[in-house]
């Protein structure tokens, strides 16, 4: 929510972001609120899974995770973090945007198992920017290195939460067809 109205501009941009803000006006607040709303729509389109209403909320949450995920690319960028964290928050667009996009065609293709654990895996990530704040706020607060600290967590914070789904993803699909377990979630469907 916080994204959303800083977005629209209700609630003021830390000095920091506001600098971002200024270089990249349109694109900086896009990207704030389209990658808000997915934040927001992902969880409750897992939520509604098996409900009718589970493919409009879907969709949607798809429509908005391309557009914060390409917006998150020249955000990157144009950041003024280190290198190492524009790069791992260059990924997360990137990757977010590529698992969102594969779900896609995995559903279209009819290839359920392979959608749900590739949506989960957009949730992990998505994730990613709340376990950033958290340790933004942690290294601020705890007198940790910054620019240390934020480089790892802009990797750490979305690569740890798509590891846990791609572990959980493979035991579940292990289990499913155990003579098959070399396919695992994201390369197979097994029902």
């Amino acid at each position: 929510m916080l994204a959303i109205t800083t977005a629209i501009g209700l609630v003021r941009l830390p000095y920091e972001l506001s600098l971002l803000d200024q270089r990249l006006p349109q694109l900086f607040r896009a990207h704030m609120a389209s990658a808000g709303l997915a934040l927001l729509l992902i969880p409750c389109a897992i939520a509604l899974h098996g409900f009718s209403m589970h493919k409009v909320v879907g969709r949607s949450a798809a429509i908005f995770v391309v557009m914060g995920g390409a917006t998150a690319l020249p955000v990157a960028l144009g950041s003024d973090a280190s290198l190492p964290a524009r790069a791992g928050l260059f990924a997360q667009g990137l990757v977010w945007t590529g698992l969102t996009l594969a779900a896609v065609v995995a559903i279209r293709g009819g290839r359920y198992q392979r959608h749900k654990w590739l949506m989960l895996a957009v949730a992990a990530i998505a994730s990613g920017a709340l376990w950033l704040r958290l340790t933004t706020w942690v290294a601020a607060n705890w007198a940790l290195p910054f620019d240390i600290t934020y480089a790892v967590a802009a990797w750490a914070s979305w690569l740890l939460p798509l590891a846990a789904i791609g572990a959980m993803g493979r035991r579940a699909m292990a289990r499913v067809a155990p003579a098959d377990s070399s396919r695992a979630a994201f390369g197979a469907d097994h029902g």
